[in-house]
């Protein structure tokens, strides 16, 4: 099993934890079942549930009627998962700046964070 965190920024705010706060029910509970799977798999998720993106930043993707929900993560340590940003993709290929975005928030996490752990 492994350990969903949340980013956060050094503020206190969770950017996932919001957009998903932001989804209707039926959404939300699509996309628990999804990180139900990540916390119990890891890495070794594979499509159509999740993806490697870049570097050491991956997707899960999840399909909820006609919406395509992704949340980008990355893994700390062994059994750490870093939820890192979520958003609605609306087009073919993920947009330059989500990934970069991601990429900036598990350097921000890392640098806060080197050995791991909740805050």
């Amino acid at each position: 099993m492994y350990n969903l965190v949340f980013y956060t920024t050094e503020r206190g705010d969770s950017p996932v934890d919001d957009f998903l706060d932001g989804l209707d029910k039926k959404a939300r509970a699509k996309v628990s079942a999804h990180l139900s799977l990540l916390e119990e798999q890891g890495p070794h998720l594979k499509r159509p549930y999740a993806d490697v993106v870049r570097g050491k930043i991956r997707e899960l993707r999840i399909h909820q009627s006609s919406n395509q929900y992704r949340i980008l993560y990355f893994f700390q340590l062994r059994d750490q998962i870093i939820l890192a940003h979520a958003f609605s993709k609306k087009t073919q290929q993920l947009k330059e700046r989500d990934i970069e975005l991601a990429e900036r928030r598990m350097k921000d996490w890392i640098k806060r964070h080197p050995s791991g752990g909740e805050i």
